[in-house]
């Protein structure tokens, strides 16, 4: 049995995650590890732009603020919602059918076909319940919750953005901001039309992340720069 030409190991050859190997305008590509390090760095760069947004948004522009109104005469209802509701917190709606907790599938149907003589006698919406003192104000977990989120969202996109082979700096920008585009409409378009939030409101909170992700993809692709992407 000849022996002579068989290599001593053999080799398998795995996809690697980035590298389109050879030279980029004529210089030689990074390593992969600087590859991945400065995704990562789109990403946290990205996520703190996009944070810095949506604070001047909240907190210097009326945006935050856009469609919301303060209850008149609101003592009063405070001292309703205490006697009715008290201590169950929760995300009710109103009017709602009047069949208690575990209504069965004809109580239901039976009860809907009034829902429109219902919704035209009574005021309708939905509210948000949290009885007395179960949530203090704690500015600073709130938003160190909202900055992770952000930051997740940024190092997501980026992420995608790394699967891709684009190149140029506006076709990088616009794949992020389309990602923002399928953020922005997949809950705020579905509560306007459902449970009828304002239109300023929905659109000045889809104007908010439109821009946050606009920050994004400006800092994404001026830190990737020409670094090109995809399966070896």
């Amino acid at each position: 049995m000849e022996t002579d030409n068989l290599e001593p190991y053999s080799t398998i050859t795995l996809p690697k995650f980035v590298l389109d190997l050879g030279q980029v305008d004529g210089q030689e590509c990074p390593s992969e590890g600087s590859i991945m390090k400065r995704i990562l760095l789109a990403g946290l760069l990205g996520g703190i732009a996009m944070f810095i947004w949506t604070s001047i948004a909240h907190m210097a522009l009326p945006l935050g603020e856009a469609g919301i109104r303060e209850i008149p005469n609101e003592a009063a209802l405070l001292d309703a919602l205490r006697s009715s509701i008290g201590k169950k917190p929760g995300l009710y709606l109103f009017p709602g059918l009047g069949l208690g907790s575990n209504p069965t599938h004809e109580e239901r149907s039976e009860a809907m076909k009034h829902m429109g003589e219902n919704l035209a006698r009574n005021p309708s919406g939905i509210l948000m319940y949290h009885p007395p003192g179960s949530r203090p104000l704690n500015m600073v977990r709130w938003l160190s919750i909202e900055f992770v989120t952000e930051l997740a969202e940024a190092f997501l996109v980026v992420f995608l953005l790394a699967q891709t082979r684009l190149t140029n700096f506006g076709t990088r920008v616009g794949f992020i901001v389309t990602g923002g585009i399928l953020a922005a409409i997949a809950t705020n378009i579905s509560y306007w039309n459902w449970y009828g939030f304002p239109k300023v409101y929905t659109m000045s909170y889809m104007f908010i992340q439109l821009v946050g992700f606009l920050c994004v993809g400006l800092v994404a692709a001026l830190v990737l720069k020409k670094q090109t992407f995809g399966a070896a």
